[in-house]
């Protein structure tokens, strides 16, 4: 496959990622704070997150629309992913105290180890679109 075609794919299959992500959550809002409340950090950081992560996501599909960005949302797509992964790999590993709530939509159908997968599965989409959009000194192609 052309590596145009590879980063193509990647950003289309990131942009339905992040737009479901994001609909989802803003969608049944009220459930998301919930659940968020239920996570292993304080209600003050959930209060924060519950804007912070569907405005991110957003952001993170528009980035990938573009050409010109596509890059950056490659890079922030991967920071989130990772971070969602540890995250997932710490209350895998028992390391929060409890086991919180799943995430919504789809994903809701996925036990946390499935969720890891899934994850790790797109974290690889990211990161080979870091590498292929990549000239020599870092930066992008078109």
């Amino acid at each position: 496959m052309k590596k145009s075609s590879t980063i193509l794919i990647s950003s289309i299959a990131l942009v339905i990622l992040w737009t479901y992500a994001a609909t989802s959550k803003l969608a049944d809002f009220r459930n998301f704070k919930t659940q968020m409340r239920k996570q292993v950090f304080s209600d003050e950081i959930a209060d924060i997150l519950v804007y912070l992560v569907p405005i991110t996501e957003i952001v993170v599909a528009l980035l990938l629309c573009l050409s010109l960005t596509r890059f950056y949302g490659f890079v922030f797509s991967a920071i989130l992913l990772l971070s969602f992964s540890i995250y997932i790999a710490l209350i895998l590993a028992g390391l929060s105290g409890k086991v919180p709530c799943s995430c919504g939509g789809v994903l809701s159908q996925l036990g946390w180890g499935e969720h890891l997968a899934f994850n790790l599965c797109f974290l690889a989409l990211a990161l080979s679109g870091i590498f292929l959009s990549q000239k020599k000194g870092g930066l992008m192609t078109k």
